[in-house]
């Protein structure tokens, strides 16, 4: 062999190597994150809920997606069924086929099948909608949330003690996912939790998106309130304002812990009465 193809060679090799090795590193972290992935996938790409009720959003969230890629797969197949056996054939004349003004089954059929599936829609939208806004008013943790430019303030309420936990906007640079900036709401796993909402400027979103669950925050004496049950999963889930209220929105950041009820029991001793 010719020292100059040896010196061809040996270049092509080099190059080829950090693609396959890519390309290995790819098929390995693919490989490591499927389960995740089929996860996410079963879940519509909508985070774990943290609350019972965030199932019924889930089930809600994962019919419309069944029944939009149903709808979706039959108009494919028409459009495709129109385009292979209504072609212009090649032997076939210049004049245009039999030309009809209506066709009265299927103005019937595409104008009663939308109306029944929005029937259905609406349907279930309404029953989980009333099920998740239901409030008893017997919840044994109450919380009233202030939303203001730029922060948000937590009035904790159990068993007559009172915890208050005010904000400040959050410095984005400083911001970690492990150990998240903002006032923290510290609720107990496994209990019935009612939240009463306001706001003394302009409107706000109150949005935990491990409740798969958000609700504006009105200004004025409006009091909009709503119920959770949180799950026996304990963490620190992320919220936000959802609601574009002023130059410092982004900084309307928040979390909420979720502890065992014999460790919120601690927090709310330890805490009541002194503002944080």
């Amino acid at each position: 062999m010719s020292p100059t193809r040896r010196t061809t060679r040996r270049p092509l090799a080099r190059r080829r190597l950090p693609r396959v090795a890519a390309l290995a590193v790819l098929v390995a972290a693919a490989t490591a994150c499927s389960a995740q992935t089929t996860e996410q996938w079963s879940r519509g790409g909508m985070p774990e809920g943290a609350t019972e009720q965030s199932h019924l959003v889930q089930s809600l969230w994962n019919g419309a997606w069944i029944a939009a890629l149903a709808t979706g797969i039959v108009v494919w197949g028409l459009i495709l069924w129109a385009c292979a056996f209504h072609r212009k054939k090649k032997n076939s004349s210049n004049e245009l086929p039999p030309q009809v003004r209506y066709n009265l089954p299927i103005e019937i059929l595409y104008t009663v099948v939308p109306i029944i599936m929005v029937s259905v829609f609406f349907y279930f939208t309404a029953r989980d909608e009333t099920e998740i806004m239901k409030v008893t008013g017997t919840a044994p943790v109450k919380v009233k949330v202030d939303g203001y430019q730029w922060s948000w303030r937590f009035t904790t309420e159990y068993q007559g003690k009172t915890v208050k936990v005010d904000g400040v906007p959050v410095d984005l640079a400083k911001q970690n996912v492990d150990n998240p900036e903002g006032p923290q709401l510290v609720l107990p796993t496994g209990a019935e939790v009612e939240f009463d909402l306001h706001s003394p400027d302009v409107i706000h979103s109150f949005w935990v998106p491990a409740f798969l669950f958000k609700q504006d925050v009105f200004p004025g004496q409006v009091h909009n309130k709503f119920q959770i049950k949180t799950l026996t999963r304990t963490g620190v889930f992320i919220g936000r304002c959802a609601e574009l209220c002023g130059v410092d929105h982004s900084k309307m950041l928040f979390s909420v812990k979720l502890v065992p009820q014999s460790e919120f029991d601690q927090y709310i001793q330890s805490q009541a009465g002194s503002a944080q």
